[in-house]
């Protein structure tokens, strides 16, 4: 195996499958995490709204988009809504932290969206499904599906400004 793909197989395992434990967390309480009704009042404290949809889309990304990540299935797909995904991690609920890990800060899940993103941009290498089954995009587009996936986290967050700052007025 070429060194480039053995790294990109490696990368995506790892990263992979730590999104898809975040996400077992949050849908089945797995390994001390917080459960479906625990994760839907979370999602709710931090203004998403409705709660029970935000919810269900953040638990779905990690754990099935971490999954497809790992075994490189739809990988330009699954990269594209783990980015933003990791946008909303990083800026909506670690930003506050500052930068160090120490104190709930940003440095993992910025570390872990730029892998994605980076994963996604160049490729899930030849040890994937992908390319087992010839599945194959352009750079270009696979860059166009990154940027998509960002923004739609970057307009999460104000979006769940504005649905708290609402509740709150009511």
């Amino acid at each position: 195996m070429d060194p480039l793909d053995a790294g990109l197989l490696l990368l995506r395992v790892v990263v992979g499958l730590t999104f898809a434990a975040h996400g077992a967390q949050k849908a089945f309480g797995w390994w001390d995490g917080p459960g479906w009704e625990r994760w839907q009042a979370a999602i709710d404290g931090m203004g998403f709204r409705p709660s029970r949809l935000f919810a269900t889309i953040s638990m779905g990304i990690e754990l099935l988009g971490g999954l497809c990540l790992a075994i490189g299935l739809f990988t330009p797909l699954a990269a594209a809504a783990l980015v933003g995904q990791a946008a909303v991690i990083v800026l909506k609920v670690h930003s506050p932290n500052g930068f160090f890990n120490t104190k709930g800060g940003l440095e993992f899940p910025l570390a872990l969206g730029t892998a994605i993103f980076f994963i996604g941009f160049v490729g899930p290498g030849a040890a994937s499904l992908d390319a087992a089954a010839g599945f194959s995009l352009p750079v270009e587009v696979r860059l166009i599906l990154l940027l998509a996936g960002l923004a739609g986290g970057l307009l999460t967050i104000p979006l769940s400004e504005t649905a708290d700052r609402s509740a709150r007025e009511s």
